[in-house]
């Protein structure tokens, strides 16, 4: 079937993912991706007990027999550890849970909540910074044994590099097409044999509203990180969110509301989307090294980079 274009959408990785591909092959392409992008859904999720990444964070041992796609989180959230100088820790995840994200949020199935992220979080406002513990630090993988270690209590959240990681494996599935796209929950991955651009619309970080930004991409990854879509009043009725200061603990209020970046892929673009929010205003867009899109929490919107210009591929 030359030319069939094929798209798939799906509920995953706590909220929709959708598969685009077109070509020879694209059908099958596009399955494989979806059974591989469920699959590690399946394993990398928290939200349930008998996932690999649960029973992994109760294990007692050292080091943990794991599966291929567990040892690439790992992989992952260790990247991101060092790309971030720890601002991206995934050993957090006692902190998500104190925060009060203990169930999954799918930030498009429900009415936005009413969150005031310009008052009293605007007022409070600071720079994240890493933990002084630099517990991720101590995640290492041995391909000789197919083991993940990491010293035992030390609980890893997959979050936003799960996502990440999960587009990038949906586009090694999908990149031979002629043309793929794969979006993860705001991360997305595309790329075409043409070489040609297409447009992307940044959307805002409020519910409702016309897009922030437009880029013009031939390909590579372009991943948002933002504190309203998964976000509810606390039990002190203050507004909360997911995203945690690695120094503090708690969640963070930088003054950055959402960072959209480019990136080659979507495990880089969510370590420099989340990054560059963590930073605070001043150093954001010093993480954006390959463009991309900052809104703060008084609306402003900095581009970084010349949309048209810039390069993910």
């Amino acid at each position: 079937m030359s030319g069939r274009s094929i798209q798939r959408t799906f509920s995953s990785l706590g909220g929709k993912v959708n598969l685009q591909g077109g070509g020879d092959g694209a059908l099958e392409a596009v399955a494989a991706a979806e059974k591989a992008i469920r699959d590690l859904h399946r394993r990398l999720t928290r939200f349930e007990d008998d996932s690999e990444l649960s029973r992994l964070n109760s294990d007692p041992r050292h080091q943990v027999p794991s599966s291929p796609v567990m040892i690439r989180f790992a992989q992952a959230a260790r990247y991101a550890g060092e790309l971030s100088g720890g601002l991206v820790d995934a050993t957090l995840l006692e902190a998500i849970k104190k925060a009060g994200y203990t169930e999954s949020i799918d930030p498009d199935s429900a009415e936005p909540a009413a969150i005031d992220f310009t008052g009293p979080a605007k007022t409070n406002r600071s720079p994240g910074a890493a933990s002084a513990s630099s517990r991720w630090e101590s995640i290492s993988v041995d391909h000789i044994t197919n083991s993940v270690s990491r010293p035992p209590g030390v609980k890893l959240d997959s979050g936003g590099i799960g996502k990440g990681l999960a587009a990038d494996i949906g586009a090694e599935l999908l990149d031979h097409l002629d043309y793929f796209a794969v979006g993860c929950s705001g991360d997305l991955r595309f790329g075409n044999k043409a070489n040609s651009q297409r447009q992307i619309l940044v959307a805002s970080p409020w519910r409702g509203e016309e897009p922030v930004g437009e880029l013009r991409l031939a390909g590579g990854a372009v991943c948002t990180s933002g504190i309203t879509r998964r976000s509810w009043v606390n039990d002190e009725g203050r507004p909360s969110h997911h995203l945690i200061d690695p120094r503090s603990g708690e969640p963070a209020f930088t003054g950055v509301t959402q960072v959209t970046a480019v990136a080659p892929t979507a495990v880089e673009g969510e370590a420099r989307a989340k990054a560059a929010l963590l930073a605070g205003p001043e150093e954001a867009p010093e993480w954006l090294i390959h463009g991309g899109v900052i809104v703060l929490d008084d609306r402003q919107v900095i581009t970084v980079g010349e949309p048209a210009a810039m390069v993910a591929s």
